[in-house]
């Protein structure tokens, strides 16, 4: 099982916005090079995302099906890759003053991944998932910063102006 957090520099619903679009997970998600399909109810239970995933020419074609959705708070999902079986990814994002903490857990639910479950296997999605959270990061205070006009951040109670 693969845990990992990733503190961001812009508020949940920013990061939300990022994770609720499928058009833009081939931006963030490792691996990811074209996505084909996004089911018009993402991120919604039951939608799917069908994509290609892979390194050069080495390709599958992929799909993610959400299992479990708060808007704002909790995101997740099941990603199967015939014939490496599934995973369960979670994404639950935790306000942080007027930042947010993403945690990310993944671990696979069947096929070798599961079978082969161990230290190799969580280095591996260990070091995917710290690129993939760095890349969400990055997404989600790009475009928060796109659409926040300058001069109006937001202030606590006694922080001032």
């Amino acid at each position: 099982m693969a845990r990992r957090q990733q503190f961001v520099e812009c508020p949940p619903q920013a990061v939300w916005d990022v994770l609720a679009d499928g058009r833009r997970y081939a931006e963030w998600v490792v691996g990811t090079q074209d996505i084909d399909h996004v089911d018009p109810g993402w991120p919604a239970v039951g939608a799917a995302l069908h994509f290609r995933a892979g390194l050069g020419p080495l390709t599958v074609d992929d799909s993610c099906v959400v299992r479990i959705c708060e808007p704002g708070i909790r995101l997740e999902l099941e990603a199967k890759a015939d014939p490496f079986g599934a995973a369960r990814i979670a994404f639950t994002l935790v306000p942080w003053g007027d930042n947010t903490l993403v945690l990310l857990d993944e671990h696979p639910l069947t096929g070798p991944g599961a079978r082969f479950q161990g230290p190799p296997s969580e280095l591996l999605l260990h070091l995917r998932n710290r690129r993939l959270l760095g890349n969400l990061a990055r997404v989600a205070v790009r475009e928060h910063q796109h659409t926040t006009p300058a001069g109006s951040a937001s202030h606590g109670p006694g922080t001032g102006p």
